[in-house]
């Protein structure tokens, strides 16, 4: 008797017998003549081990997966592999160091959900005869030599700071045209200087300090300015 996930390739004197694999349920053999082999139809997961790989910018990172995979043809996976648990394994992590020597690093951390599809695809074509379907593929983690991490951190900051430099010329370029606009609006009216000057004697004086201030007309240095 086998259970709903699994099934039960029967060899009759080394032949496989006929009609594929049997299950789930019940089955009968011929004792002494018959052999068989449960085969499991779950989804299996497993972790590649971190693998070092170079990537095509000569950067040395060691990189992580896990690979979901399930057997869909019991017969083939007895018959045409001796291990297809083992050689699964090897394929991953086969697969893993090939596909990721041909990225950059930039493309390793960013587009991680490609290079899993990638990944994905190249094992299900080559299990395919072993019975053997990849669902899924996905990308642990990523481990950057410390040396490279305060690299790329500096590289980083100093983008940061530059980024700020720019904005701050910016921001006193549009002040400045905003300063010359007010200047030449006030020239247009007197009043409106004058109105000025006194507005900001108020601020001054709602601070709570001890400057003192003497205010002076300004008519009386455009007297002078003019002689």
């Amino acid at each position: 008797v086998v259970q709903e996930y699994e099934r039960a390739v029967i060899f009759r004197l080394g032949r496989l017998v006929s009609g594929g694999a049997k299950g789930p349920g019940l089955f009968f053999i011929i004792p002494c003549m018959d052999s068989y082999t449960k085969v499991d139809l779950r989804t299996v997961s497993f972790d590649v081990p971190p693998q070092e790989v170079l990537t095509r910018d000569s950067v040395t990172v060691a990189v992580d997966a896990v690979v979901y995979y399930r057997v869909q043809n019991a017969t083939m996976s007895i018959t045409n592999v001796e291990d297809s648990n083992r050689s699964t394994r090897l394929l991953a992590a086969t697969t893993l160091r090939n596909v990721l020597g041909t990225k950059n690093l930039s493309e390793i951390l960013s587009d991680r959900e490609n290079i899993s599809h990638v990944m994905q695809s190249n094992l299900d074509e080559c299990a395919d005869p072993w019975g053997i379907r990849v669902e899924r593929v996905e990308i642990k983690d990523v481990r950057l030599p410390v040396q490279l991490q305060r690299a790329m951190a500096a590289e980083a900051e100093a983008a940061r700071e530059a980024r700020a430099k720019v904005i701050a010329a910016e921001g006193e370029q549009k002040a400045s045209r905003a300063l010359k606009e007010a200047a030449d609006i006030m020239i247009q009216s007197p009043a409106a200087l004058q109105l000025r000057y006194l507005q900001t004697l108020n601020t001054i004086s709602a601070e709570k300090n001890s400057t003192i201030i003497f205010p002076l007309p300004i008519d009386i240095l455009q007297t002078f300015i003019k002689k």
